[in-house]
């Protein structure tokens, strides 16, 4: 903003409402958050994204941004060059978007809670959310809790189908598991570390492909009857300790049981009923959005959120 038109602005400061003051200051501080993250993304000595030199110079600004440009390269970039958010336009309204995410807001919800077309909200949407979603935690220790919930297949968004159209999410077309059933495993340990995964299947391989590199070897894996954890834990000699919930057991040896990784199963379903369905190939993306509202609770801040989008 140009000092005479800042000027111009101070000058009206005294004819607002105390309403209108409090949403200003509230949006005030909100954009020096913005601005400390985009700071903190901006590195003294940043690193070309292009070649990963290390020797890069100032090269004017841009959009609002510093720019670099690299000695071995030779090309320019910006602190957000490289990430998912690269290249998304007005970047002020970064902030309140982030907000809907918070407040786990649909699509539609969210373009009019910002001003923007809702097919700019769901591209946000996936671009926010893609480095949450492969954040996950490199290891998992203690007594962790295992347990596999099932979404319903979905084409949402396609123009071919391969079956009939259902509405608004609808029902699977036979009772019980079947291959319109996608699995996703969902693993947490007692310090509330949480990893998930779609599997191609329920089986006790794709239990392993995604639990093996993350289980302490010394952990105690508890689940349920499910001969897939007997397997896998007998392939990778982990201590296993299955609940037996189908007759009525919730809790062995007044330590071991699923009682966390339930309660997540179930707020994650509730939290997804919102949506109406999700596309199948999106669903890493909203597991990732969970696990990051989960992770951070009540500490999750718009530039929190936008941080964890850059990879700050």
């Amino acid at each position: 903003m140009r000092t005479d038109d800042f000027h111009r602005w101070l000058s009206q400061a005294a004819n607002l409402t105390p309403s209108q003051r409090e949403r200003a200051l509230a949006s005030l501080s909100e954009k020096v958050e913005l601005s400390d993250v985009m700071a903190a993304i901006a590195e003294p000595q940043p690193r070309c994204p292009h070649c990963h030199y290390a020797h890069c110079v100032r090269w004017g600004n841009a959009h609002g941004l510093p720019r670099y440009r690299c000695g071995k390269c030779h090309k320019t970039f910006n602190a957000l060059t490289g990430t998912p958010l690269a290249r998304l336009r007005h970047r002020e309204r970064w902030a309140e978007y982030a907000q809907t995410l918070i407040d786990g807001a649909t699509v539609r919800e969210a373009a009019r809670r910002c001003g923007i077309h809702k097919d700019t909200a769901f591209r946000w949407r996936h671009r926010f959310l893609a480095l949450p979603a492969a954040s996950k935690p490199s290891h998992l220790h203690g007594i962790v809790e295992a347990d596999e919930t099932y979404f319903l297949e979905s084409h949402k968004g396609e123009r071919h189908l391969p079956r009939p159209p259902r509405k608004r999410g609808g029902v699977a077309a036979k009772r019980g598991l079947s291959h319109e059933q996608i699995p996703v495993l969902i693993a947490r340990d007692r310090d509330r570390t949480t990893t998930d995964a779609v599997l191609p299947r329920a089986d006790s391989q794709s239990v392993s492909t995604v639990l093996a590199p993350v289980i302490d070897p010394d952990a105690v894996l508890c689940s349920d009857g499910n001969a897939i954890y007997r397997a896998f834990a007998r392939q990778t000699h982990i201590t296993h300790r299955p609940i037996n919930v189908s007759a009525g057991v919730r809790v062995v040896d007044n330590a071991f049981h699923i009682q966390n990784v339930n309660a997540y199963d179930s707020r994650l379903k509730e939290w997804m009923a919102r949506f109406h369905g999700v596309a199948t190939k999106y669903l890493p993306n909203y597991l990732g959005w969970r696990r990051c509202l989960e992770r951070f609770a009540d500490t999750l801040s718009p530039s929190l959120l936008i941080s964890q989008a850059v990879g700050v």
